[in-house]
């Protein structure tokens, strides 16, 4: 597996590192792309997304995972509404007019805040990618399950895969099984047993973390080609 680490330009003259993960040198990049974006605080660098950007590579997808600016520019409160979807945009539209790879085909995935920006986009026609997979949604505050972020699901039709733990404090596992059922997209819903926000397990668990990303990959590749 090959990468490439890259500059982005975003909106306003700014720029945004990112990494791209190339399928085997003997491999041509397929016809579809996955982005992936961070939650908010963390950045491209968490575990998670390295290790799926990896893996997805390694099954011949290309993938790219990106900072969003105010990582960038190394400050942990996230950037405003405007600025994130600006961000996706441009990272979207740099992989979609790439001179070498130019997918066929791009795929949204986002890590909590990451993929809430990425559905909201898609929602209002700003984000034309095929599925949606989400790693931890932000369906609501902790202990707030009543204010729930999904009047935008209503908007989508675009088949989306959830990811969630069984201790995630951000998306009571009831609520969201309620919010999908309503829905018109195809959807499927992957359980992280002992899975926190990030999906981090308990110290008593009998798996490690590695297996937990794993499982997460297998599922993600057996979606994208079922």
């Amino acid at each position: 597996m090959d990468t490439e680490t890259i500059r982005i330009p975003v909106m306003g003259g700014e720029q945004v590192s990112a990494v791209l993960s190339l399928p085997e040198s003997n491999l041509a990049p397929g016809p579809v792309g996955v982005i992936l974006a961070h939650g908010a605080g963390n950045d491209m660098n968490h575990p998670l997304l390295v290790s799926l950007s990896q893996g997805l590579a390694r099954a011949g997808y290309l993938s790219l995972r990106f900072n969003f600016l105010y990582r960038e520019k190394g400050r942990k409160r996230p950037d405003g509404q405007n600025t994130l979807e600006k961000t996706w945009a441009g990272v979207y539209q740099f992989l979609r007019d790439h001179p070498r790879y130019e997918p066929e085909t791009i795929v949204a995935a986002g890590k909590s805040m990451g993929g809430r920006v990425a559905a909201q986009m898609v929602a209002e026609g700003l984000l034309p990618v095929t599925h949606l997979i989400f790693l931890g949604y932000p369906l609501h505050p902790p202990s707030r399950r009543e204010k729930l972020r999904d009047s935008h699901f209503d908007q989508i039709e675009t088949p989306m895969l959830f990811f969630a733990g069984t201790r995630d404090s951000l998306c009571d596992l009831a609520t969201l099984e309620k919010v999908l059922e309503r829905l018109s997209a195809s959807w499927e819903l992957q359980i992280i047993e002992g899975g926190d926000h990030s999906f981090r397990l308990p110290k008593s668990a009998d798996r490690s973390q590695e297996a937990v990303y794993e499982e997460i990959l297998q599922k993600t590749l057996a979606w994208l080609e079922a």
